[in-house]
């Protein structure tokens, strides 16, 4: 099996999707970048997308349609400013004029050259899209078909199997084999995950890349408590972070996120507002997110609140003193449960509903508080299993196909959920446990192939049925 990075787990990005957005982004790179190693790439005189099953069904409101033309346009999801997420595509259907690869202009018609395909689906998985490629006569180039299979992972159709994939120290496929190394080494889960990584990377890079990555979800929390107004897509939803996070009064000012957080450290809240703090910095990324931000794929864009406010809770309003080797402690262990559950089961909702998403970040945030506050690798796989336990058969059903209601909220239940399921598994004995998170993962992928398919992010399902797209949320 395929090793996963933590870093594969938890990608920078931009909202509101990473099946939706992030995946489709990557393939229209993918694409243009095969063109131009075919030698192709100047001889393209147009480019067409076609987007099938869930892409289709729900690609509007996810903004498939932009993320294909900013990648095919060569931007960077993870350098672009977030402004000219919006501006650039407005400007290619304005002026009909795209630049491939970002140097190569080509006629470009989005309401023509990007077709949604609402009645198919493709063989592959339910987030498929093809793209094309035509000479100056119309003749085709090239083309190419990709899945976006979760979290922001792409797979081309006929891809044969890499033949370099490195060997790791420690191979993990299970959450027993996970275990078996940690009782073998006398290691907690974060000092494996720490020895694979440096496989891929020196382990100063690793620390690195994963303060990083905690940096992005700083500032995601911070604008998104900081801004207010209607997030776009028709449904006017208000954005409600900031006006919880002023309700809530800090006692002191602070000019940026560093020391918003400094702030926070030394307050002292009542176990009722820092209930709602939880709920304020899940609701604060998830909007930010819905709004065409910049965040952390954590497994995915829906559920990129849940990981980001249980950190925060941990840094914040327990009583260790977390500095930056927690943290990276935590993101490595948070990403390996990730990495198990995409293995043995799904991270895409268009596979899954959302147990896969909102679920799966839930018991990452879960395991990675429980050994933060100094619980065992089983006590942490417990908390994994606890808090998957209780999002089985969770349905994805999006009003409006955006990612709004009642994703944003639910991202505050699945911090809170993580919370609860880490403090039971620190009181409890792992080798009484029933059922382990192995058997959940599997019962997970059972349900979700029992699940009907219009509660796999279709809209055709649930509340995005009985709720008008017209209609403000309650």
């Amino acid at each position: 099996m395929e090793p996963i990075s933590v870093f594969d787990m938890l990608k920078i990005g931009v909202g509101p999707s990473s099946s939706h957005t992030l995946g489709p982004w990557r393939a229209a790179e993918r694409f243009w970048e095969e063109l131009q190693a075919k030698g192709l790439l100047d001889a393209a005189q147009g480019v067409s997308a076609h987007l099938y099953g869930s892409l289709a069904l729900t690609g509007v409101g996810h903004g498939t349609d932009i993320a294909v033309l900013l990648g095919l346009s060569g931007q960077d999801p993870e350098t672009i400013p977030v402004e000219d997420v919006r501006r650039l595509p407005e400007l290619i259907a304005r002026k009909r004029i795209l630049r491939l690869a970002g140097r190569h202009p080509i006629p470009f018609d989005p309401a023509k050259a990007i077709e949604f395909h609402y009645s198919e689906r493709l063989p592959g998985h339910a987030n498929g899209l093809i793209f094309e490629a035509f000479d100056k006569q119309g003749e085709l180039l090239h083309t190419a078909t990709y899945y976006s299979v979760g979290g922001g992972f792409v797979v081309k159709e006929g891809e044969e199997a890499q033949e370099n994939y490195v060997r790791l120290p420690h191979p993990i496929a299970t959450a027993r084999e996970l275990e078996q190394y940690c009782a073998s080494h006398g290691a907690a889960i974060w000092q494996v995950v720490m020895e694979n990584e440096k496989t891929w990377r020196p382990e100063a890079d690793v620390k690195a890349g994963l303060l990083r990555i905690w940096s992005v979800m700083k500032e995601c929390i911070y604008r998104g408590c900081h801004t207010r107004g209607i997030l776009p897509g028709g449904l006017e939803v208000s954005r409600r972070a900031a006006d919880i996070h002023d309700k809530l009064r800090l006692p002191c000012t602070y000019p940026n996120a560093d020391e918003w957080v400094r702030c926070l450290v030394r307050s002292d809240f009542e176990f009722s507002k820092v209930l709602k703090w939880i709920g304020c910095f899940a609701m604060a990324v998830n909007e930010e997110n819905a709004n065409f931000g910049r965040i952390v794929t954590a497994p995915t864009n829906g559920a990129a609140g849940v990981i980001p406010s249980v950190l925060m809770y941990y840094l914040c309003f327990t009583e260790k003193d977390v500095t930056d080797d927690d943290i990276i402690k935590f993101l490595l262990v948070a990403g390996e449960v990730g990495s198990i559950f995409k293995k043995g089961s799904t991270i895409s909702a268009a596979m899954g509903g959302c147990q896969a998403e909102i679920g799966v970040s839930s018991a990452m945030a879960a395991a990675a508080l429980a050994e933060g506050l100094g619980g065992s690798p089983n006590q942490a796989l417990m908390a994994a299993e606890i808090a998957m336990e209780h999002h089985l058969g969770l349905t994805c059903d999006p009003i409006g196909g955006l990612v709004q209601v009642p994703c944003i909220e639910r991202n505050s239940m699945g911090a809170i959920k993580a919370i609860t399921a880490a403090n039971i598994a620190l009181e409890s004995d792992p080798k009484k446990a029933r059922v382990h998170l192995d058997e959940c993962i599997k019962t997970m992928w059972e349900t979700a192939q029992d699940m009907n398919t219009k509660y796999k992010e279709t809209s055709q399902g649930g509340l995005a049925v009985n709720i008008s797209i017209k209609v403000p949320e309650c």
